[in-house]
């Protein structure tokens, strides 16, 4: 157990509590914080640590869930006494450890052959969180295909998920009935035209993209979904069944593509959206974080972009520079319509103030040491900071993952 508090490499407005090396599997993608417990999900460790932050400068880890065999369980969701757990086809050993720019640049099933025997899990776990340290499987929805990349669930009946199945190209959007978590089963889906191979559908996009949906954030009846290079939807889902399209927009080209989180703030009619690095040293281009006016929902109309990092060259730091995730306003956790938090890979962490939506204002940042030991296996990584995920808890607390470094737990001084 870590509890060491290595000096940032920068900071403003924030303050580095503590650092957990979770339990030695310092890899870490999603992080959820429920009930004073961090649940992380490992993409190269597999399974998910838990680790108790109820003091935020003292977090222990006490216990971790392995993988099924070549699974990836790399994104969860907690709410109330559930927790949600991913499973698919392991692609980190099959595909980005050896050729990360074909991961990003071209469909899965262009990607990865087909096997006769399916060697891992697809589908989604369902765990009984009554005990926070002891998960219980109690409910697991099977899936064909690779399986699912991401989750939305806040409570309730519905869970949003995207999944890869047999016969279409990539990841689309699928809704969940959970009205008997033990029993979870697949109630309706979407996709973007071209998705659908074996319906006979073709692909209309250009060679060295990849359209797939990354997730989408639900209110009310409105899924904000991110479709990496194929951009951003609005879909009516007042009948989860089948889900409608409002609205679709995609800025790539002429921007680099790669658009992964679409933050409602529905107060404002406000929708923050942000397209992810996928390559080191900037390759895919420049990414950004956009503020769309949502007012019309049948007319997304993008009226800003945030300030990037810019105290030093990141771009020639090397490895990945650029937004990965937002913190995305979870029930429970901190909701702000004014105050954005985004992960920004070797820039770690940062804190905007939308209050005027057409200037948006870096008002704090935190990047991290680099990485004390280097727990991804390619060779010749660069051993510099690649914040992945962030969550801030309803007392202000930021909780960060990064590829190599564990969690970084953070106080937002604002």
């Amino acid at each position: 157990m870590s509890t060491h508090v290595p000096k940032p490499d920068y900071s403003r407005n924030m303050r580095l509590l503590s650092q957990s090396d979770q339990g030695g599997r310092t890899d870490g993608m999603q992080v959820m914080v429920h009930r004073g417990y961090a649940y992380v999900g490992h993409f190269i460790s597999k399974g998910f640590s838990i680790i108790d932050v109820r003091d935020p400068r003292n977090p222990k880890t006490v216990g971790y869930v392995p993988a099924p065999e070549g699974t990836w369980c790399l994104h969860l969701q907690t709410h109330d006494n559930l927790l949600l757990v991913v499973n698919a086809r392991d692609l980190f050993a099959e595909l980005v450890s050896t050729d990360e720019k074909t991961y990003y640049t071209r469909s899965i099933s262009e990607s990865i052959h087909s096997d006769a025997v399916r060697h891992w899990s697809a589908g989604l776990r369902i765990f009984d969180i009554s005990q926070p340290a002891e998960p219980r499987e109690i409910g697991f929805l099977s899936l064909d295909g690779i399986g699912i990349h991401r989750i939305w669930y806040v409570g309730g009946r519905w869970a949003y998920v995207s999944a890869l199945l047999d016969g279409f190209t990539d990841y689309i959007f699928l809704t969940i009935d959970l009205s008997d978590p033990t029993k979870p089963k697949v109630a309706g889906k979407w996709w973007l035209p071209g998705m659908n191979q074996s319906a006979g559908e073709t692909a209309a996009w250009a060679d060295g993209k990849r359209y797939a949906l990354h997730h989408a954030i639900i209110d009310g009846d409105t899924a904000y979904a991110s479709w990496r290079d194929g951009g951003l939807t609005l879909l009516d889902v007042s009948d989860r069944a089948d889900p409608k399209l409002i609205s679709h927009r995609n800025w790539s080209p002429p921007f680099g593509g790669g658009t992964h989180t679409a933050l409602p703030l529905p107060k404002r009619n406000l929708l923050v959206v942000a397209d992810e690095a996928v390559l080191d040293d900037q390759a895919d281009g420049e990414k950004l974080i956009w503020l769309f006016d949502i007012r019309d929902p049948a007319n997304p109309v993008s009226i800003a972009t945030f300030p990037q990092p810019n105290e030093i060259d990141y771009v020639a730091k090397g490895a990945h520079f650029g937004p990965h995730n937002l913190h995305e306003n979870r029930p429970g956790s901190f909701v702000s319509d004014t105050l954005i938090f985004a992960t920004y890979q070797n820039a770690g962490v940062r804190a905007y103030d939308i209050s005027n939506q057409y200037q948006p204002v870096e008002v704090g940042a935190l990047v991290p040491a680099a990485p004390m030991r280097m727990i991804d296996p390619r060779p010749d990584r660069p051993c510099v900071i690649q914040s992945a995920d962030v969550f801030v808890d309803i007392n202000g607390i930021i909780y960060s993952t990064d590829y190599n470094s564990g969690l970084s737990i953070i106080e937002y001084l604002g």
